[in-house]
């Protein structure tokens, strides 16, 4: 299983997070940078995935509601895709 971590503290805007997201995945040349295009790579993901969202609270002082709507773009892609799972690891514990 590959583990992806994402770390909220890492992330200080939408364009670097695409580009973030875009690279860790391997997503093709025509992904779209935004949440819909991600839901669609995401789905598209065959290999066993576990993606971990570290530090949501930094990631939502840097992105606002944009990194809100990404955690549940994130969870409904992992819902719908039996090849990813979510976990999302705040500061005080958990491990990926």
């Amino acid at each position: 299983m590959r583990t992806v971590i994402l770390d909220g503290r890492g992330i200080r805007d939408r364009k670097e997070l695409h580009q973030w997201l875009a690279k860790a995945f391997s997503f093709p040349e025509w992904y779209g940078n935004n949440l819909d295009a991600l839901f669609d790579c995401l789905t598209d993901v065959a290999e066993d995935t576990e993606l971990c969202l570290r530090y949501p609270d930094a990631l939502k002082e840097q992105l606002g509601d944009y990194a809100e709507r990404l955690t549940g773009v994130l969870g409904a892609a992992a819902a719908e895709n039996p090849h990813i799972s979510y976990v999302i690891i705040d500061k005080t514990g958990g491990t990926c």
